[in-house]
């Protein structure tokens, strides 16, 4: 077994210390010299005709250096290459209350509002689409008639697999349910933000983005400029949870009045602003049916869906296949089918959100899971336990389960929480309940079809030895950056001081998808390793040099590097390197700034590196990685939720009701995550915490209130969140897996753990008061409810 000389400890994130003394700097704390400040101009009508927009009166005003209306942009954009159906501002019509309409560049943003105020702007208002039912109608005026359809559905998916009518024919027991869900929204901490810097034939776009790839090329598109003549630059991120995923018209704004204008752009949403944008999770409206069997577990699971995606398609396309794709674990699903519907609405557009796609769903199908064990007479817990996958298998619909390994650290939750002295068995008001997840590590298709690698690293040393990663994946407050440095740093046997990670900057960086999906660790992280190994192969030259002996013998070109088939596993993993390098077994010691050869005597890192720059200067690799081609299978929409790895998920929540108010309190919630090798234990920690925090939201207390499309609660005074006096005690456990492809064993973390949380607080208020709740989210008023409606049956 390996002895990891910086993995596997608690590691704070490189830049900690730079965050809490207030020296790192986010988008809006930048200065650019001498800045057009720039506000738009957003509608209040949900739907209407722009009947003409004048903006004559605010041209006039001194300070006022530009005036961008939607005839200003011929393109559209948008995150998927199928729904690029957004403009930067409006054009002919309004789709929801708080569309970019007009924007101002000014001397100062005073001067910018004033201008505001002073253009005039001519509407013919419509009949707004709201709901599920108006959206489904015909209408001979869509909202996006483009797609030439009657009505306004947006995406349609249907799938199945297996027998339907069989499986719940050979059910024990059969439950079915409707669930709605508010939509919610992200609640970061730092608003949207750009700067532009006008730099000669040079764009140089600053913001607050997940993607910085993916705002490059939106920028490309929109302003119609050769990707050269931009550069895109992440800055310390203040949270995005998948709200910062999307290219955004302010982005498309602030550059091209760059262009306009030749002077450096800023622009900064108010917070009322950042919920008008919104990009969250979907309201839905759900219908799901579940077969149980007491021997073979869930026999199976009929799913309908509908979804309200707002305005535009943001990655609604995805959202509607990860809505019942995602089902196909924690548990064996052999017949299952599910339909979900995406429609247009005269709101703003829901996008991705933590968990993207399956929060929901996870949501009824853990609901119905527990209802069925009551019913059959099952312990809940023991009954999840029972009927989890294993690894190296494949599901129905074409999934490869590579490592599973959820059934230890459950098992290890019900000892810890004494589940057995509890279900069932507290004093009336105080309850437990168990729910388990299962989501992806990264998908295994990028958004755009094309040959590039899914992550590239770049790695240089210099003539100090100071090690430098390149890489353009994107640290949100997750700690990629510092996952990057321990990575390379191990491989190396160097200090993590030593290392420094340049990261998310189209220009300085090579192409990464972007943080989203909880792909970067699996990604970026193998890319990392793989630049790594090459750096050790250089080093293990010259270290063979200075010492007389002959270089290690390295697997040929075309022998097989990456043995792993499903259902076998490489002997002595530890040891192993999977992927387009060969592993590290190469006779050297990288440790203590040292390269040692097995029965030499220490090389001093410093002198290696300067025989190993002989001649060269630098010395510069890199690493890639690409997921494995899987097939999934032969039906339409077959690549969504395909993964190189899954994660698994269980969550034991225990609360206190009050019947008198309906008010639930969390008290205490043990989770268990199946993330493989952890990396770095501390990064873990808060992964999970977070997602615990955000789901225990969802759970409680959020959601987006509406009238006529206008939001109501655009703001944190309204909008609630779970404060530092809501969160519960929470137990963390550690699950014993090894995942073989993953960077050192690892999969993700990021965004699993949030879906059963919310069931899982469901489920613990049955058994505190047996009543099932099936809207999200449980108010005490939605307890109440369900509390009266028990009493009057």
């Amino acid at each position: 077994m390996t002895t990891w000389q910086l993995l596997g400890k608690p590691t704070p994130q490189v830049g900690a210390v730079d965050k809490v003394t207030g020296r790192a700097r986010y988008t809006d704390d930048l200065r650019v010299h001498d800045p057009l400040h720039v506000k738009i101009l957003r509608a209040p009508h949900a739907s209407a005709k722009i009947k003409s927009v004048d903006v004559s009166a605010a041209k006039a005003l001194p300070g006022v250096r530009a005036i961008l209306t939607g005839a200003d942009f011929k393109r559209t954009f948008g995150v998927l290459p199928i729904s690029r159906d957004e403009p930067a501002l409006a054009r002919d019509r309004v789709r929801y209350v708080g569309e970019p309409v007009a924007a101002v560049a000014a001397d100062s943003a005073r001067l910018a509002e004033a201008a505001l105020a002073a253009i005039r702007v001519d509407y013919e208002v419509t009949p707004a689409v709201l709901t599920f039912e108006e959206a489904r109608r015909e209408t001979k005026t869509p909202l996006h008639p483009e797609l030439e359809k009657s009505n306004n559905l947006h995406k349609q998916v249907q799938q199945s697999f297996g027998d339907l009518s069989r499986g719940f024919a050979d059910a024990a027991v059969t439950v079915e349910g409707e669930f709605r869900f508010l939509p919610v929204t992200h609640a970061f901490t730092e608003p949207h933000a750009v700067q532009v810097e006008h730099d000669g034939e040079l764009l140089v776009v600053t913001s607050a983005t997940q993607v910085p790839h993916y705002v490059h090329l939106a920028l490309s598109e929109v302003l119609e400029l050769p990707p050269h003549r931009l550069r895109v630059v992440k800055p310390h991120l203040g949270g995005g949870f998948g709200g910062k995923s999307d290219p955004f018209p302010h982005e498309m704004i602030a550059a091209k009045f760059a262009l306009v204008t030749g002077r450096n752009i800023r622009l900064v949403y108010e917070r009322e602003e950042v919920f008008l944008s919104n990009h969250g999770r979907h309201p839905t409206e759900l219908k799901m049916k579940l077969g149980l069997h007491p021997e073979r577990g869930v026999t199976a699971l009929d799913t309908k869906v509908m979804i309200d995606g707002g305005a535009y398609g943001s990655f609604g396309v995805v959202t509607t296949y990860y809505n019942g794709v995602l089902l196909q674990g924690p548990y064996p699903v052999p017949n299952s089918a599910f339909q979900c519907e995406r429609f247009y609405t005269n709101k703003p557009m829901c996008g991705a959100m933590r968990g993207h796609g399956g929060v929901n769903p996870r949501f009824a199908s853990e609901t119905l899971m527990d209802m069925a064990c009551v019913q059959a007479g099952l312990d809940p817990l023991e009954a999840r336990l029972k009927f989890l996958h294993t690894g190296d298998t494949i599901t129905p619909n074409g999934f490869r389960i590579t490592s599973a390994g959820l059934r230890e650290g459950l098992a290890e939750a019900a000892q810890r929480t004494k589940w057995k002295e509890k279900w069932g068995k507290l004093p009336p008001g105080k309850g437990i309940g168990v729910a388990c997840g299962f989501f992806i590590s990264g998908s295994a298709l990028p958004i755009h079809r094309n040959e590039l690698p899914q992550s590239t690293v770049r790695l240089t040393i210099d003539f100090d030895g100071g090690i430098t990663v390149y890489s353009g994946a994107s640290d949100i407050g997750q700690g990629s950056d510092t996952m990057l440095a321990l990575v390379v740093a191990e491989v190396l046997g160097a200090p993590l001081s030593l290392v420094k990670v340049v990261s998310a900057d189209t220009r300085l960086t090579p192409i990464d998808l972007g943080s989203y999906s909880s792909r970067v660790t699996f990604m970026a992280g193998n890319a990392a390793r793989n630049a790594a190994i090459s750096m050790r192969k250089e080093l293990v030259a010259a270290a063979a040099r200075l010492s007389g002996r002959a270089p290690p013998e390295y697997p040929k070109p075309g022998e097989p590097e990456s043995p792993f088939r499903l259902g076998q596993r490489p002997p002595d993993f530890d040891s192993h390197f999977l992927g387009p390098n060969p592993d590290y077994r190469d006779g050297w010691t990288f440790a203590n700034l040292t390269v040692t050869p097995d029965g030499g005597a220490a090389l001093d890192y410093f002198q290696v590196v300067t025989a190993a720059l002989a001649g060269r200067g630098i010395l510069q690799t890199q690493g890639v990685y690409q997921s494995p081609k899987l097939e999934g299978g032969k039906h339409k929409g077959a690549g969504a939720g395909l993964s190189p790895s899954y994660s698994f998920t269980a969550v034991i929540s225990e609360v206190d009701v009050d019947v008198e108010t309906g008010f639930v309190r969390v008290e205490k919630i043990a989770c268990a995550h199946d993330c493989g090798r952890q990396l770095n234990p501390l990064a873990v920690e808060g992964q999970l915490e977070g997602s615990i925090h955000m789901g225990l939201g969802q759970a409680l207390m959020e959601g987006m209130a509406y009238e006529a499309g206008a939001v109501q609660n655009a703001s944190f005074l309204e909008y609630k969140i779970p404060s530092a006096f809501e969160q519960p005690v929470i137990d963390l456990v550690r699950c014993p897996s090894v995942d073989n492809e993953g960077p050192f064993g690892a999969k993700e973390v990021g965004e699993g753990a949030l879906a059963p949380v919310v069931p899982s607080i469901a489920n613990a208020i049955y058994d505190a008061v047996g009543v099932r709740l099936m809207r999200v989210p449980m108010t005490p008023e939605v307890v109440l409810a369900a509390l009266a409606a028990r009493r009057g049956r």
